[in-house]
């Protein structure tokens, strides 16, 4: 007589505390980074629809994302000429202002966190907060004096007197992040202090450097305070001509919505672009060493 075998049945280990609560951590890290996203996306979505409806579809909340898109918004705005006029001013008075202040505060961010100028750091930190607007006043009077008031001058210089301070602050910490014996050694080797940055540092530096120049050109782009107070007709930057969209008596909301749609596109191409360098810039200076 043979012994019945009972099978023993097999049962699942338990998870441990640390992998459940490390799947809680990914599981919320997934919902806020989700909502997040669609915080920030949902009014773009909004407003690139906008563009290609009408000015009753827009105000008219039961029409959703189902709709007949029309291009006749784009068509006027082109048709006007001044969009396209104020965006060519902008992309100007941008890269200009951008390659004066990189050309001015690398190498300035350079000798700041190379031989600890904390003062002049003291200083950089002192023109980042001070408000642009006090300024508004005492400029306007001395550039209507120099009779720059309504030119690209007076538009590139007020823009670097943010832009520079901004890629100051940022290169300082980059600068400091890079291994000194770099430049030491290049130093031994018969190079001047200005060549090892030259030859050495700045190469280096190139992520940081794109970094805070796309962070100068983007707020050049969508600055509007500066530009309705010394820009005229001709010399007029998007936001000034986007601000005209609106009246007293009513607003063209359509045009509006595809003007925006337009100026957002090279700031988003810009990004898209330099991503690589936009992402290496600003962690690479997190740490140093």
């Amino acid at each position: 007589m043979s012994a019945t075998v009972t099978p023993t049945p097999v049962t699942s280990a338990p998870v441990p505390a640390h992998v459940r609560r490390r799947t809680a951590r990914s599981w919320l890290r997934g919902i806020a980074i989700t909502v997040v996203t669609l915080v920030f996306a949902l009014p773009l979505v909004w407003m690139f629809a906008a563009a290609f409806k009408t000015n009753v579809q827009v105000t008219d909340p039961s029409v959703g994302l189902w709709f007949s898109p029309t291009l006749e918004n784009f068509r006027s705005i082109v048709e006007a000429g001044q969009l396209l006029r104020s965006m060519g001013n902008s992309l100007l008075v941008g890269v200009v202002s951008t390659v004066l202040s990189a050309v001015i505060a690398v190498p300035a961010a350079w000798a700041v966190g190379r031989f600890a100028m904390h003062r002049t750091g003291s200083l950089i930190l002192v023109a980042r907060i001070v408000p642009a607007i006090s300024l508004l006043v005492p400029w306007y009077y001395l550039f209507a004096q120099m009779g720059l008031v309504g030119s690209y001058t007076v538009l590139i210089l007020s823009q670097m007197f943010v832009s520079v301070p901004l890629i100051m602050w940022i290169m300082i910490s980059f600068f400091a992040g890079l291994p000194v014996e770099l430049e030491e050694a290049a130093r031994t080797d018969g190079l001047s202090a200005f060549g090892a940055f030259w030859r050495i540092s700045l190469p280096l530096a190139a992520p940081g450097t794109a970094t805070a120049s796309l962070l100068a050109f983007v707020f050049s782009w969508n600055n509007f305070m500066f530009a309705l107070v010394f820009a005229d007709d001709r010399t007029q930057t998007v936001p000034v001509t986007l601000f005209n969209f609106i009246s007293y008596a009513s607003t063209d909301w359509g045009g509006l919505m595809a003007a925006a749609t337009l100026i957002t596109v090279p700031v988003v191409l810009a990004a898209v672009l330099g991503q690589k360098y936009l992402v290496a810039g600003l962690t690479s200076g997190a740490s140093k060493g």
